[in-house]
């Protein structure tokens, strides 16, 4: 089959340079797509970034420093569960729920209020396997 395709090259040395054009054309395109792919991922780390920051300066504004104190250590152990409870305060906060900084004692009953409504129930099931030997009768 290789020399087949060795023969037609040699043939048509115009089927070569098409050949060798869009070679060319793919690896540029390559190129450039992973040019742009990685300026758009910069982007988007860029803007994830900026979130990030917009959000950890809007919970200490409405944070006092006790509360963000503990909050931090929740994130620690439990990140998504630190997560809701920063997304629960920076909705109340944008819908003018919160007047003032909220405290560390109001931030323990909103994780009690939280936890209450989250509670997981948890079932173990045991499947025995039986082997081929028993006997079921």
């Amino acid at each position: 089959m290789q020399r087949i395709t060795d023969r037609v090259l040699q043939a048509d040395p115009e089927l070569e340079a098409i050949r060798k054009r869009r070679m060319q054309e793919l690896m540029a395109q390559h190129g450039m797509g992973s040019q742009q792919n990685s300026e758009q991922q910069k982007a988007q780390d860029e803007a994830k970034r900026e979130a990030e920051e917009q959000r950890q300066m809007m919970l200490s504004q409405v944070l006092s420093s006790e509360a963000r104190e503990r909050l931090a250590r929740i994130a620690l152990v439990k990140p998504e569960k630190a997560r809701s409870v920063e997304d629960v305060i920076l909705r109340a906060a944008q819908m003018g729920q919160i007047a003032e900084k909220v405290s560390e004692e109001r931030l323990i009953s909103l994780l009690e209020q939280i936890n209450t409504q989250t509670t997981k129930q948890t079932k173990v099931t045991i499947q025995r396997r039986r082997s081929a030997l028993e006997d079921d009768d």
